[in-house]
């Protein structure tokens, strides 16, 4: 059985990148592993570097698109205002949880999801029904 554990988020700019992310999201961990900046946000590492293969700015954002569940999405939302970063889709309440989408600086979405106590027992109990 596989587990997903990380991902390497390559860019022509990663310090740019990184510097987003760290202010954006406040990962728990933050260090630098030759030659990747590796970025933990609960278990899942991202790896953010360089490469001879990629645009400045992603074709095709929505082929790919990174969902980060925060405790307070009016704050983070708050704080990617304050970044002067585009939103794909603000912030917005559907049936008590709270969902928004920001576009990166290298044109990759990045949705914000903080689920009501309600959603996330529905989806509890549809896991404990499926095992």
């Amino acid at each position: 059985m596989a587990s997903l554990g990380s991902m390497l988020l390559a860019s022509t700019d990663p310090a740019r990148l990184h510097a987003w992310y760290v202010e954006a999201l406040e990962p728990a961990e933050d260090e630098l592993i030759e030659p990747y900046r590796m970025l933990k946000f609960g278990s899942f590492f991202m790896m953010i570097d360089t490469r001879a293969d990629v645009g400045k700015s992603n074709p095709e954002p929505g082929r790919m698109i990174l969902n980060f569940d925060v405790d307070d999405a009016r704050a983070v939302a708050a704080r990617i205002d304050g970044m002067d970063t585009k939103w794909l889709a603000e912030l917005e309440d559907r049936d008590g949880s709270l969902f928004a989408t920001a576009i990166d600086p290298d044109g990759n979405y990045v949705q914000i999801i903080q689920l009501s106590e309600e959603h996330k027992a529905e989806m509890a109990e549809q896991q404990a029904t499926r095992t």
